[in-house]
């Protein structure tokens, strides 16, 4: 079962995926278009994971990989394998008949089922088709194709399985994501959440992939049961907030009554809201200061009259963030700014989020090595700081929380 009501409460269950060969297939031509800024070490990124989950480990976490998840629920059924490989060559883009037809064949001669799940993720180039093809006879599509093209991309940013669906209460958001690019991401979730025996039948979806607006996991934050905060950002549109609100507040499932919207700048540096504001405590939130002069918070409730078309109430709230938060929250506050608070410090350690942290128990937080000055700023301030190392994860502009999706914390 899903249950997540805090950001902060002792996690007990966790969502990860081991960075793999679809990292090899990130090329200088093609790191724009999935997202990347640079191209990571494969076999240095896979370590700093596995320390990263090792810590978790350590620390009383259940970890379970995207891939086994999904590996289980294709072996349910033949039927489920096949119409899974169907959607998956139609999210790729696959349009032309032979090359749905090889791919398809490609991909179902895999006996192992773990390995074709890999395969889905590291990306089809053509080349790898040519031993399927019937005979010699070449379509005009075939001898203008770069014998290089990739038919199926690869999928680098699986890593961060905080952003294809978001856990909330006993439910979840699936989402539709901002890049058609990571959209095919939310697939694997689709099939767990429909097909897979732990969680068939018993997980409300309050947000559907198939919905019109993008919004994205790293942009929800779950502060208690009955609050969540929700970035209005580069890649989550406020049409998505509006309808999930709706949803959430419709649903006798779900006890949350209130969304705090924060709108923050729309770049890359700043593209969800954990990249600048995390909890990370009972009373405590790390921030990175470069927010603070354009933020602006609204309140999102239910309509208690019955209006047809409009079911909520939306207004702007003129005040603090630290203020906002203690109303909220119901206690005292505590900012903790990113960097302490020094622009060229802040602005260089948020980039390689400094300001995302993953809590695992209220004051015990992990956190990549190398943004050392706020490191040591939340080591001052009573955390428990559990560093990992993290010199290729960085890369990939995504951090411990990013890389993680709670399934299960304790109440």
């Amino acid at each position: 079962m899903i249950n997540v009501n805090s950001e902060i409460k002792p996690l007990k269950k966790v969502l990860v995926h081991r960075p793999g060969n679809e990292l090899l297939n990130l090329t200088p031509d093609s790191l724009t278009r999935l997202l990347f800024d640079d191209i990571p070490y494969l076999k240095v990124a896979q370590e700093e994971h596995d320390e990263f989950v090792s810590i978790m480990r350590d620390n009383g976490v259940e970890v379970v990989y995207l891939e086994d998840l999904m590996t289980e629920t294709l072996e349910q059924s033949p039927e489920i394998r096949e119409k899974f490989l169907k959607q998956f060559i139609f999210e790729a883009g696959i349009t032309t008949p032979k090359y749905r037809e090889v791919v398809f064949d490609f991909l179902n001669n895999f006996s192992n089922t773990k390995e074709l799940v890999l395969k889905t993720m590291e990306g089809i180039n053509i080349n790898e088709l040519h031993a399927m093809e019937r005979d010699e006879q070449h379509s005009l599509v075939d001898m203008i194709t770069d014998d290089y093209k990739f038919l199926a991309d690869p999928m680098p940013n699986l890593v961060f399985t905080r952003d294809p669906f978001a856990s909330i209460g006993n439910g979840i958001c699936l989402n539709k994501m901002y890049a058609v690019t990571r959209n095919r991401e939310t697939i694997y979730a689709e099939y767990i959440f429909n097909y897979h025996p732990e969680y068939k039948n018993t997980i409300i979806k309050y947000y559907n992939r198939y919905n019109p607006y993008h919004i994205e996991g790293g942009d929800i934050l779950v502060l208690n049961e009955n609050t969540l905060a929700i970035g209005i950002s580069q890649r989550t549109q406020a049409e998505a907030i509006e309808a999930l609100a709706s949803n959430l507040f419709k649903n006798s499932t779900s006890k949350v009554d209130t969304i705090l919207a924060f709108k923050i700048p729309n770049t890359r540096a700043f593209m969800h809201l954990d990249t600048v504001f995390t909890q990370i405590d009972y009373d405590k939130f790390t921030y990175h200061p470069g927010i603070m002069e354009t933020l602006e918070v609204y309140e999102i409730t239910p309509r208690l009259e019955t209006v047809e078309e409009d079911d909520i109430i939306v207004r702007k709230i003129e005040d603090s963030l630290e203020n906002i938060l203690e109303k909220y929250l119901k206690r005292d506050i505590t900012l903790i700014p990113c960097g302490a608070g020094d622009q060229i410090i802040a602005e260089r350690e948020q980039w390689n989020d400094g300001s995302n942290t993953l809590c695992i128990a209220p004051g015990v937080v992990i956190v990549y090595d190398r943004n050392n000055i706020t490191n040591a700023i939340l080591n001052r301030a009573g955390l428990k700081v559990l560093e990992m190392n993290s010199s290729e994860l960085s890369r990939g502009r995504g951090g411990p929380r990013c890389m993680s999706m709670p399934l299960y914390r304790e109440d």
